[in-house]
């Protein structure tokens, strides 16, 4: 399962389309406040929260991740989503090439 959340708004990975999360991020942005997304995975192989930095941390425990987990990381952090600058089309291009990931 896969839900990627953008303030108070979640939604399920196949419902997270790309108007919406323009949308979200853009109206955000407009309004002069932080945005923060945050994507969790949760499958046999993977158990991960990713944050962009306008997340207040949760301070959750840290572990080794596994090898499906770091390519997950990796894609985020190839995507500029570990950068306070990022877009909207930084956060499309890692939803749309997460499934190749995990």
């Amino acid at each position: 399962m896969v839900t990627i959340k953008i303030g108070e708004s979640e939604r399920s990975l196949p419902d997270a389309d790309v108007n919406w999360v323009n949308q979200q991020i853009n109206r955000r942005r407009a309004e002069g406040l932080t945005v923060c997304v945050r994507v969790t995975i949760k499958t046999q192989a993977v158990n991960v929260i990713l944050a962009t930095p306008g997340c207040a941390s949760s301070g959750g425990a840290s572990r080794r991740l596994t090898e499906e987990e770091q390519r997950v990381f990796d894609l985020w952090q190839q995507r500029g989503l570990n950068q306070s600058d990022f877009s909207s089309g930084n956060v499309v291009a890692f939803i749309k090439q997460l499934d190749r990931v995990i």
